[in-house]
């Protein structure tokens, strides 16, 4: 089984021995990962290689058949995606998932909503700590939207938004969790060159935020160039992990998307 062969002691998050199956398909087998805090760490491989059903349990939309994990110390092997979320974990999907009809501000005030505490007598009786707990979270979803660069969009609707304005809005909604861990699927996916470059300089300027990115991506070329640590899925197992330098010239890396056969 591979496994990552650095220490443990500066991983964010450790995941041992992970399994999932659906009926008689194994779609995770015995998965094992240590991801760097403060680190951009890939994970790749073929269509079908496990990468978003990796993400689904470790986000707690699926729970894990064998196997653990933990984030900073802590195990999340049993809880529900929302206690997840509030722990410090947060994702993006391959598919848009946008409240199309509410503005960008209200989009990203949506995912605040993990951090506030007022409840829903407050807001029904607009009690002065609801007021001013609502004014910090406008605050705080505009300078995310001017991070990601179209805080110049805040009061327009999401699904107006051009497709790499809507991407970049996903990743301030999943940020507006104050997550420790990002886990982006395919944040690239539909983009142009000139989109996907702005996106890797993103992602870089999260990285030095502090935020621990987790990035599925099929545009090999921006995770090679952009991630710290790399890990490749075939058939739901565990390939290879290491630097993108070494990973790329593995040749059960190169057999998994070449097709060819390693002896």
């Amino acid at each position: 089984m591979i496994e990552a062969t650095y220490s443990s002691s500066s991983a964010l998050l450790i995941a041992k021995g992970i399994g999932k199956r659906f009926g008689g398909l194994s779609a995770l087998d015995q998965v094992s990962l240590s991801i760097p805090s403060g680190s951009i760490y890939g994970l790749i491989g073929p269509n079908g290689a496990g990468k978003t059903t990796l993400f689904n349990v470790l986000t707690g939309i699926y729970r894990a058949d064998e196997g653990t994990f933990e984030l900073d110390g802590r195990s999340l092997t049993h809880c529900r995606s929302d206690q997840i979320c509030t722990l410090g974990i947060a994702r993006t999907f391959q598919n848009i998932r946008l409240f199309g009809n509410m503005t960008a501000i209200e989009n990203v005030m949506v995912g605040r909503h993990v951090r506030t505490h007022s409840g829903i007598l407050g807001a029904i009786l607009r009690l002065p700590s609801q007021r001013t707990e609502e004014q910090a979270m406008i605050t705080r979803a505009q300078e995310l939207l001017n991070f990601v660069g179209i805080g110049q969009h805040a009061n327009q609707v999401a699904r107006q938004l051009p497709y790499g304005d809507q991407r970049r809005l996903e990743i301030a909604r999943a940020l507006a969790t104050d997550p420790k861990l990002l886990a982006l699927d395919e944040p690239a996916a539909g983009m142009n060159d000139t989109e996907t470059a702005t996106l890797g300089r993103l992602l870089q300027k999260i990285k030095e935020s502090g935020v621990t990115i987790l990035l599925i991506e099929h545009d090999v070329k921006l995770v090679m160039g952009l991630c710290d640590r790399v890990a490749v899925l075939e058939y739901g197992r565990l390939i290879a992990e290491g630097k993108p330098a070494n990973v790329k010239n593995d040749p059960r890396v190169i057999a998994a998307y070449l097709g060819t056969e390693v002896s």
